[in-house]
């Protein structure tokens, strides 16, 4: 998520002013008292059967959804590449990102995800000084009419790279900006591309410089409302590695007000999914991720789902966005609470998300 740093900076000013707390946040978020949040998060000394194990790990195709899809051993796994020093903060156009790029299009080729152009990686027409690519993959529809119709699932997966040294560190890993949105689609992936039972086309899309302006996504709405791709709803993931605080819903969307998408995510969840973040309304954080370019080029709903709400995490843009800062077992409850949603949305006999 783009946010300037002089409005983000002030913001910080006025919250500690009033005396909040800005300690790293290690506690799971209860929604409500029927709603666990750990649905998905593994436990030591299981006594489960080895066929079972396998199933939560992601080796196996679930026999049927019933909320614990993934689990913090499967999430903290993906994280723990994206986010390396190897990686080296994943600047767009460096050899870092081009790792993570291998990495996304061998999980999309592992779970029986196609390319969508000639090959998953789409290079960006809109840079000259590098190359750089978004990742797409694709599983098309099931249903003979609505495979017509698209629904995209995406994030971006770059970051800043190397920044000035802090106590000897220069890699700005990007762990919950965005390796977690990133973990978040590809698991998203792995499900629909182990269930084969999406009636809509699906474009799971993995962004690259998000960070220099929302090139990548700019790149790829153009060239798919070029394509004449008929867009149902673009759904985006940023900065959901840690919990919120005294809320009663999981995830904040952008936009709140410009659609449905919260009251039929909602109903798809039966809980308190997606709600309203007035943050996210004054610095208009609709316009600040790559859910934005898609909106314009394509005029349909297309929001963006986070969690990080200005006082859960102090490491937006530093040296310490680090992988032992995430919460694996709420980023686990956010992918099994995100699949029914998903797949209600994508499965849906008529278009039920609008603009309002």
């Amino acid at each position: 998520m783009k946010i300037p740093a002089i409005q983000y900076m002030a913001l910080l000013t006025v919250l500690a002013s009033l005396g909040c707390n800005f300690t790293k946040v290690n506690q799971t978020v209860t929604l409500n008292e029927t709603t666990p949040v750990n649905a998905g998060a593994a436990t030591s000394g299981s006594t489960a059967n080895e066929a079972t194990k396998m199933e939560a790990l992601g080796s196996m195709p679930p026999k049927e959804f019933n909320g614990a899809f993934t689990d913090a051993t499967k999430i903290r796994s993906i994280m723990e590449f994206l986010a390396s020093d190897a990686l080296e903060g994943r600047d767009t156009g460096s050899a870092g990102i081009e790792q993570a790029a291998n990495f996304i299009e061998n999980g999309f080729k592992e779970n029986g995800l196609r390319p969508y152009f000639s090959g998953y990686k789409d290079t960006l027409t809109n840079m000259a000084d590098v190359t750089a690519f978004n990742v797409v993959g694709y599983l098309e529809g099931q249903d003979e009419n609505l495979k017509k119709e698209f629904v995209i699932i995406g994030a971006h997966y770059d970051h800043i790279g190397l920044i000035a040294e802090e106590a000897g560190d220069a890699i700005a890993n990007g762990a919950n900006d965005n390796a977690t949105g990133t973990t978040t689609v590809m698991e998203l992936a792995r499900y629909f591309g182990s269930k084969n039972n999406n009636k809509r086309s699906i474009l799971f899309t993995l962004f690259t410089a998000e960070e220099k302006g929302l090139l990548g996504s700019q790149h790829l709405a153009q060239r798919l409302q070029e394509k004449g791709l008929d867009l149902y709803v673009m759904l985006n993931f940023e900065m959901v590695g840690v919990p919120m605080q005294d809320r009663d819903y999981l995830l904040y969307l952008t936009g709140y007000e410009n659609s449905n998408l919260a009251e039929v995510s909602n109903a798809y969840a039966k809980s308190k999914f997606a709600g309203f973040l007035p943050k996210a309304k004054e610095f208009n954080l609709f316009k600040r991720s790559d859910n934005y370019p898609f909106h314009e080029q394509f005029n349909v709903p297309s929001q963006t789902y986070s969690t990080f709400d200005f006082t859960n995490y102090d490491y937006y843009h530093k040296v310490d966005d680090e992988v032992s800062e995430m919460d694996f077992e709420h980023m686990a409850n956010v992918v099994n609470r995100a699949i029914p949603v998903m797949e209600g949305i994508i499965n849906a006999p008529v278009r039920e998300v609008n603009y309002n």
